[in-house]
């Protein structure tokens, strides 16, 4: 028997043309983007589907776009009446879950998310802070070689436990320098530096969630009709509260992504559903257990026929 969970994408998953299909084949799905346009007064919809791409890629810019990529695409899965037994969103793409789980009204994600874009961008100065994803080596020595810089004088912390091998740290641009230098030493094969504006995911980021905090303030939070995995904890959260909360600690605090997912699948979740742009999350659910579980993503209408094919399977 199948469990579902479904996963949503973050910032990194943008891309010229995203959403278009399920706009062009779903009415559900294009009254999502007409929705965003208007509570965000400007076309949105014309950036995702024209770019340009260097407009598309900033924080304020890609974070409304992804979600309102995965809240229209979530409307062409609706049609199946595939119930999940848990969402999980990746960093921003927790919003997305929380709508999915009725936590949160659409309008009011789109619009908080805009605004959390834009906090983070105003949160360092441009250059004084970065990210890189860290090949290889253990998490254990990972967490060590940050704490030991940041006890140097350079804050650097663990970003997001994406997978086996893959995490991606976040600090100024020395203090991410030197970790990646240091764990070579102790065997990591590489480090990637991420081309983003900030070190998102980090103590840095703290002016960010103080103005995220009073933006979060006035918005209702319902409590989740779905469990919601949230990536400051990595186990399941149905309470309004707590998971608005947990969206504040997120901005300075690690994605437990790998976590979630093994969380997850120890539930009994045997089927991994990704909704919205790009495949990112298919890829590192395989790289967390390949042989256990399947991995669909949904882009488009012709993505919907690879799940009704396997929940036709006996």
């Amino acid at each position: 028997m199948r469990k579902f969970a479904f996963l949503f994408p973050g910032q990194g998953s943008q891309v010229i043309g995203m959403g278009l299909d399920a706009k062009q084949t779903n009415e559900s799905s294009k009254n999502v983007v007409d929705v965003a346009d208007r509570v965000l007064q400007f076309p949105l919809s014309k950036l995702m589907e024209e770019g340009p791409e260097e407009e598309l890629k900033q924080t304020s810019n890609a974070q409304p776009a992804l979600v309102t990529t995965s809240i229209a695409t979530l409307q062409l899965v609706k049609g199946l009446n595939v119930t999940p037994s848990f969402v999980a969103g990746h960093s921003l793409g927790e919003y997305s879950a929380l709508v999915a789980a009725g936590v949160l009204t659409f309008e009011d994600a789109v619009a908080v998310v805009r605004k959390r874009g834009q906090f983070m961008e105003a949160a360092v100065p441009n250059g004084t802070g970065t990210m890189a994803a860290v090949m290889g080596g253990t998490r254990e020595d990972l967490k060590a070689v940050c704490e030991a810089v940041t006890a140097e004088g350079e804050a650097v912390q663990m970003a997001n436990v994406n997978a086996p091998g893959q995490v991606v740290i976040s600090g100024t641009t020395a203090g991410v320098k030197t970790v990646g230098e240091r764990m070579k030493e102790k065997g990591a094969k590489r480090t990637i530096p991420l081309n983003v504006s900030g070190p998102f995911h980090s103590a840095l980021m703290e002016p960010a969630a103080n103005e995220l905090e009073q933006a979060l303030a006035s918005i209702p939070f319902r409590d989740a009709t779905v469990p919601v995995i949230t990536n400051v904890s990595a186990t399941s959260e149905q309470s309004g509260e707590r998971l608005k909360a947990g969206l504040v600690k997120q901005m300075t605090s690690p994605v437990l992504w790998e976590d979630s997912i093994r969380y997850m699948i120890g539930e009994g979740v045997n089927t991994f559903v990704e909704v919205g742009s790009g495949q990112v999350l298919s890829g590192l659910v395989r790289k967390i257990d390949r042989k256990n579980v399947d991995v669909v993503s949904i882009h488009t209408k012709d993505d919907v026929d690879k799940l009704n094919a396997l929940l036709q399977e006996v």
